[in-house]
């Protein structure tokens, strides 16, 4: 079993919640990890470049002057890329980056991607921090996160210095690092006071993503998160139901 530890939003350890590996795979497949990230990358690759080749460009297609005679070296139309105002060589189309891969991997890499944050103790719950007031405010979400320490320090990292500066402190706090919190469902007022933190990303737990959730180092949870996580995880995907097989319509053939 892993253990996540809970903070309550002034900064206080209140305590820890287990988790059961085999509940996120049990292991984490480095191979699938990088082939989910991959894709999820290629698919938000904007391939919208366009460039003019010589049959775009305006010009006569005609040969400028004869092959042989005018001393001149030998010269086809004047579109050639050789030539200015011509098109270019190997000009650049509009072109689709996409592709998708099985149901199955992409589910089983977003839950190794979450597993791997509990294993490297760079996952936390904050109690209550979903109740972050009626109005969206960015200070208080901000104040959250400048009193938690990193889970993943060492004692020695941990432990602040003589003369140490406010910006030091604030080095060892969530309030440096990049973020991913995680919502049961969509919080209106959580999200648009987050929303606006440099290297902080909200989203309900539904809407997780392998590359999301491994490009933000740190992954907040509250309680209802957690909870919801752990019902999504025990749903085993529905399989497709099988076509029912053709009834036989075999003819039997006269004797003669």
């Amino acid at each position: 079993m892993l253990s996540v530890p809970v903070y309550s939003k002034t900064g206080e350890k209140i305590g820890e919640e287990q988790i059961d590996p085999a509940d996120f795979g049990g292991t984490v497949n480095k191979q699938l990890l990088h082939d989910v990230v991959v894709m999820h990358l290629a698919n938000r690759r904007v391939g919208t470049v366009n460039t003019r080749g010589r049959a775009d460009v305006a010009g006569s297609g005609k040969k400028l002057f004869r092959q042989k005679g005018t001393g001149n070296a030998r010269a086809g139309s004047k579109r050639t890329n050789k030539r200015v105002g011509g098109g270019s060589a190997f000009a650049r189309r509009n072109r689709d980056y996409s592709y998708s891969m099985p149901k199955k991997a992409v589910r089983t890499a977003i839950r190794m991607a979450i597993l791997s944050k509990f294993q490297d103790n760079q996952a936390l719950v904050i109690d209550g921090f979903g109740t972050v007031g009626a109005v969206p405010k960015t200070k208080e979400v901000v104040k959250v996160l400048k009193t938690i320490q990193r889970p993943d320090l060492t004692e020695a990292e941990a432990t602040p210095g003589p003369d140490e500066t406010k910006a030091a402190a604030r080095k060892r706090t969530l309030g440096a690092g990049t973020i991913l919190i995680g919502t049961p469902a969509l919080d209106p007022t959580l999200h648009k006071s987050a929303r606006n933190l440099e290297g902080v990303q909200i989203a309900p737990v539904a809407e997780f993503n392998t590359y999301d959730v491994l490009k933000q180092r740190y992954l907040i949870l509250t309680r209802e998160a957690l909870a919801a996580l752990r019902e999504r995880v025990k749903d085993k995907p529905a399989r497709r139901p099988a076509a029912a097989a053709a009834p036989a319509t075999a003819t039997a053939g006269k004797e003669s």
